[in-house]
């Protein structure tokens, strides 16, 4: 696998949120993803970085424009230092929450992605690892 492009956001306010949605639309566009895939990925971008900055209190994500053999994919990193997810399998249900949303945006952002990958230590914080192929 070759990663063709790398590029790291900071997610710390809301305005992140919308610059993290533009990144990853333009960076969807570059490898030539259709309009329903673009959509499905920035969709899960959006709710990833939601959630890095009101659960994680803020964090970072890569953004990377892979290749494999000839398929080309996208894969974003989301990275906090916040309290961490202590029940993993608990909090990818539909309709969990430990805020004030629908508990849609974790469950619903592994639905619309390849591969998807969470690494978190209550305490230390979480990665969130999510690949489109195209």
């Amino acid at each position: 696998m070759i990663a063709l492009r790398s590029e790291t956001l900071s997610i710390q306010s809301s305005a992140d949120v919308v610059l993290v949605r533009q990144a990853v639309r333009q960076l969807a566009i570059e490898l030539g993803f259709s309009l329903v895939e673009q959509t499905k990925i920035v969709t899960a971008a959006s709710e990833l970085a939601r959630n890095t900055l009101d659960y994680g209190k803020g964090g970072t994500v890569q953004l990377e424009g892979l290749q494999e053999e000839r398929r080309k994919g996208l894969r974003l990193t989301f990275i906090d230092q916040g309290p961490g997810i202590p029940d993993i399998e608990l909090a990818l249900k539909d309709g969990y929450t430990t805020g004030n949303g629908l508990g849609m945006g974790l469950s619903g952002a592994k639905r619309l992605v390849s591969e998807f990958k969470i690494d978190s230590t209550v305490g230390l914080g979480t990665c969130i690892t999510a690949t489109k192929w195209k």
